[in-house]
């Protein structure tokens, strides 16, 4: 078994029931397939290592769950992507500062952006 699909294994294996349809993740929107995948891909790439990823994870999935908000699945990839803007500000020089500022910049241009048009910056 190689780093990718160990990766995989543990990933399919830490999802809640609702979000997987048999033993296959399920994305309900494409943004969060990609998120995955950025996932998979760094990890690969060396920047965090699992255990790393997990305990970030876990925290945010902890936190939420402490606020006593619903977690079967309805913010799950939301707080996926927090855990990996949490790892990749962690292991770079990227603030989240930074993050959040690209992120509104995105979403301002996306909105702003005509339906079927490349959405720049």
């Amino acid at each position: 078994m190689n780093q990718l699909e160990e990766a995989e294994g543990l990933f399919r294996s830490c999802l809640p029931d609702v979000l997987t349809e048999g033993s296959e993740p399920v994305f309900a929107e494409p943004w969060q397939a990609l998120v995955f995948a950025m996932t998979i891909n760094l990890y690969d790439r060396g920047l965090f290592s699992w255990s790393e990823w997990t305990d970030v994870f876990a925290r945010i999935l902890a936190r939420r769950a402490s606020y006593g908000e619903d977690h079967g699945g309805r913010f799950y990839y939301e707080d996926w992507l927090t855990a990996l803007e949490t790892v990749v500000s962690k292991q770079t020089d990227i603030q989240p500062a930074i993050l959040s500022d690209l992120k509104d910049r995105w979403e301002r241009a996306y909105r702003a952006t005509p339906h079927g048009e490349k959405v720049t910056l």
